[in-house]
């Protein structure tokens, strides 16, 4: 057994108590005073006055700060479909990193069905117990149907985060690139390789932020997605056809400023790295192994700006930068969804924070130091600014657009609430 799955492993079963999450009771239950008030009698009070009015629900439960983690595991972490009961170990992570990261509550959901419809009815019939969903390693394109869908039917945000949190933090690191090298988002020239969930929504947003889409080209396995192309397409991959010669990644890259991985490893090579234009920025995003490695693209081209999904290397994409802060954002000011506006808020937020000092405890979480520039455009998740400067962005943004419930009035008690709940996280 190798170091990796050994440790791995054991720590999913350490202890006696498999797994990564339990349910811990927040009100006392030691006497029979208590008994009466948790269940039976006392219990019938909030059932009548939620009854009565539906919004005490989040006065009386949990449902406020409760998010469902929803998977049917056919796009496990790069794994591909290995079933619902195999993605399970990934959605108790994603609970872990909710809680740790923005202190929100979840109950991981495992549906065994690839059936949009069944999902979609499913998930809409739960509304009642969530505060909103997180859904997670579905497939594209399915993916597509079933986020909109319970957009339009459900009155809590919804969020598929392997679409919207790898565009949002890869939109926060464009914006930086385009900075660091005196490059304008709407006149550089944009390859995006991967035309599933994530590629499709970082395309997307990389267009609202600026990006010409006559200056973009997407790539899936078979090569450039072209006007006149009829072999493995689908109304994503159309949105994105472009009237061009190109016809292979090698072609898309020929003087391209920016390439955009999300695909496989050992995609690109270096004469692809040196056809690009000066100043090259790489998001190369494929996990474990990005679509070139980084020594190898770095020893190719010097004046390289270059992310990944890795830890080890400058510049991580990780998508704990987002969902737990925008879910964060939305549930307090109680949003009904999620919007465009809302996920532009947090990456612009974040590549804002990206240019502040960097504080004493990301110096000590990382043992070193970091200043804005090529290999630092993104923050790092273990900055406890994040919370902060995104979930106020969020909750601003569904503010001003009408979707809050409660929108927020004193911004600085708010961002006081945040510090003070999460600093038993980070002392």
């Amino acid at each position: 057994m190798d170091e990796l799955k050994e440790k791995a492993l054991r720590y999913h079963s350490a202890d006696g108590k498999p797994g990564k999450i339990e349910v811990v009771a927040t009100k006392p239950c030691v006497t029979a005073d208590d008994l009466s008030l948790a269940y039976t009698p006392g219990v019938a009070k909030p059932v009548l006055e939620i009854a009565d009015n539906p919004g005490d629900a989040y006065k009386y439960t949990s449902r406020g700060n409760l998010v469902a983690v929803v998977s049917n595991g056919t796009a496990i972490l790069g794994l591909g479909n290995r079933g619902a009961l195999a993605s399970k170990p990934v959605m108790e992570g994603k609970g872990v990193l909710f809680k740790r990261f923005a202190d929100i509550d979840v109950f991981d959901i495992e549906l065994d069905t690839e059936d949009p419809a069944k999902i979609i009815d499913i998930v809409k019939t739960m509304e009642p117990t969530f505060g909103g969903v997180n859904l997670e390693d579905i497939k594209a394109p399915e993916c597509f149907e079933i986020e909109q869908k319970l957009i339009e039917l459900c009155d809590i945000p919804i969020f598929h985060d392997d679409q919207h949190g790898t565009a949002i933090i890869c939109t926060a690191g464009l914006m930086n690139a385009c900075e660091v090298t005196g490059k304008k988002l709407d006149e550089i020239m944009v390859v995006v390789n991967g035309a599933g969930a994530a590629g499709i929504s970082c395309a997307r947003m990389f267009i609202s932020a600026g990006v010409k889409i006559e200056n973009l080209l997407m790539c899936d396995s078979r090569g450039v997605i072209y006007n006149g192309r009829d072999k493995n397409m689908n109304a994503q991959k159309a949105e994105f056809a472009a009237d061009t010669e190109a016809r292979t990644l090698a072609d898309a890259m020929k003087g391209a400023d920016v390439f955009a991985g999300l695909s496989a490893a050992d995609v690109v090579s270096p004469e692809m790295l040196l056809s690009m234009a000066a100043d090259p920025v790489v998001f190369a995003m494929a996990n474990p192994n990005p679509e070139i490695e980084y020594d190898l693209a770095v020893k190719t081209r010097s004046d390289l700006i270059m992310a990944t999904g890795r830890s080890d290397y400058p510049n991580q994409v990780n998508n704990v930068l987002g969902f737990p802060f925008i879910f964060r954002g939305a549930l307090d000011v109680k949003a009904n969804k999620i919007s465009e506006g809302m996920k532009m808020a947090a990456a612009k937020a974040l590549a804002e924070l990206a240019k502040q000092p960097v504080p004493d405890e990301v110096r000590a979480a990382y043992g070193r130091d970091f200043t804005f520039g090529r290999e630092y455009i993104v923050p790092k998740p273990f900055d406890p600014r994040v919370i902060e400067w995104e979930a106020v962005a969020v909750a601003k943004a569904a503010c001003d657009e009408g979707l809050a419930a409660e929108p927020v009035s004193d911004w600085g008690a708010y961002r006081a609430e945040l510090r003070v709940r999460m600093e038993r996280y980070w002392n």
